[in-house]
């Protein structure tokens, strides 16, 4: 079965997660020093490519997504 077509906002919280997360990386790298090696372990299994990240990572950088449709929505940058 396969899923239904995103709708505009959608897309628009498909493309701000992908951001999301490529500026996780970016920002876990330069953090990475200053972490437990477990933590160091862990993050290094989620630099990949958004799209291989499980269903459930991916909904971790649409929270933040949708946070900022919402905030856009709020001081009317986007309807």
């Amino acid at each position: 079965m396969s899923k239904p077509p995103l709708n505009p906002t959608d897309d628009l919280v498909e493309a701000l997660a992908e951001i999301e997360h490529e500026q996780w990386m970016h920002w876990s790298q330069a953090v990475a020093v200053d972490v437990a090696d477990a933590t160091r372990v862990k993050w290094q299994r989620w630099r990949v490519d958004y799209s291989k990240l499980t269903d459930d990572l991916k909904e971790a950088d649409r929270v933040w997504a949708r946070r900022v449709v919402t905030l856009l929505r709020q001081r009317r940058l986007i309807p």
